[in-house]
């Protein structure tokens, strides 16, 4: 008999719909059942997000180094700055749109969580065997030595410690965090904080699809004036693309289709051979502006400042940080958990609001980051042309 598999997302709002319905009509006790399970996997996500950091970003940067060349620079040059840009708009538009949308005036709970919410029975500490930014400072030590040295003993070491870490994310905190989820909001309800968190939730939802179909028309847009190309026919032609990462929710399943795409624009064939599978890896503009719209969201229901230099630092870091998103649903929120604790001072509830956010549209979030791989693929292919680059 076949199994029947629910994805991610419908077990992320069947979680919020329980999380709704136990802290309304259950007693206190069963809540902090909820509570307890919260903080200790709140405590184990601690632990395990300098691991993240290190396993990812270390061997992603050797990777890049190794083949390292002009066009591999040119490429993640671009990317990078797609991914600032699409960054530094979603923070303008949310600051622009968001304050009149979440009421400041009533804070969010998890802000005095004393006085709110309700606290589990017991946790179990788990504290973090180094902190974000040296786990930071040693991943670009190591994936720079990697690239440097070019030998293979300790890559691979890396390359397998990887592993290892996807497979906790993969067989361990995707499948939990549904529970995470309902428990933080069976809390929020029971503190009654829900029905306002949720009608954010729809908004910010919106504002980042919105977002998400702008700059995919910006990067077309840039692309197709600096290539000569059409672009209607270019936007036409990345429909597929779109509508399969939709689908699929992983940027490396679309990595076929995406070619194909590319190969419809004219792209030529070493280009985009090269460009489309290392940009599903690099290149994360829809997830980094969901990440930035949901944090400044979050940060407002929580009271917390948003200005432009806290912001600014979080964005040039994301950036970096994107490289190291796991190949999962839900990779890009993953890899930035990080960045989200130490540098906007995240705790245990605003990351799992951070987590039901970006989970929420993670198939759209994909699909602009396919989308915009094919717009680099028309610039990278238009400057090799004109330096006689080779992919190889």
């Amino acid at each position: 008999m076949k199994s029947f598999n629910l994805g991610l997302l419908p077990r992320l709002v069947v979680a919020i719909i329980l999380g709704i319905l136990i802290g309304s009509f259950l007693p206190e006790p069963v809540v902090r059942v909820l509570v307890t399970f919260n903080s200790i996997f709140g405590n184990f996500l601690s632990f395990v997000i300098p691991l993240i950091i290190v396993g990812f970003v270390a061997p992603g940067i050797a990777e890049l180094g190794a083949g390292a060349g002009k066009l591999l620079f040119i490429t993640t040059a671009i990317a990078y700055i797609s991914t600032l840009i699409s960054g530094f708009f979603a923070f303008g538009v949310s600051t622009t749109l968001l304050p009149g949308i979440v009421q400041q005036s009533s804070q969010f709970a998890a802000s005095n969580p004393e006085e709110a919410l309700l606290q589990g029975f017991f946790t179990i500490d788990m504290p973090p065997i180094m902190g974000v930014m040296s786990a930071l400072i040693i991943a670009f030590i190591l994936g720079i030595g990697m690239a440097a040295i070019k030998e293979k003993t300790l890559y691979n070491f890396m390359s397998e410690f990887q592993q290892i870490i996807q497979m906790v994310i993969t067989n361990v905190i995707i499948p939990l965090l549904p529970v995470h989820v309902c428990g933080i909001f069976a809390n929020m309800t029971y503190a009654g904080e829900v029905a306002r968190i949720l009608s954010v939730f729809g908004k910010v939802f919106v504002i980042v699809i919105a977002c998400h179909l702008i700059i995919i028309l910006f990067q077309f847009t840039v692309a197709c004036l600096y290539s000569g190309k059409s672009l209607i026919t270019c936007l036409k032609n990345q429909i597929p693309g779109y509508l399969t990462a939709i689908g699929t929710q992983s940027s490396a399943a679309t990595i076929p289709v995406n070619v194909e795409c590319a190969k419809n624009n004219g792209v030529s064939q070493g280009v985009r051979e090269f460009v489309v599978p290392l940009c599903a890896t690099i290149h994360l503009s829809g997830s980094t502006i969901t990440l930035t719209t949901c944090a400044i969201a979050v940060m407002m229901l929580s009271g917390m400042p948003v200005t432009l230099g806290k912001m600014a630092g979080f964005i040039l870091m994301l950036g970096i940080t994107m490289v190291a998103a796991p190949g999962v649903p839900g990779g890009a929120v993953m890899a930035a958990l990080g960045i989200l604790e130490s540098m906007l001072g995240f705790g245990e509830a605003e990351l799992a609001l951070m987590i039901a956010l970006y989970l929420t549209q993670d198939s759209f979030g994909t699909a602009c980051n396919v989308s915009g791989d094919n717009a680099i693929a028309l610039i990278v292919d238009k400057i090799a042309q004109r330096m006689n680059l080779k992919t190889a």
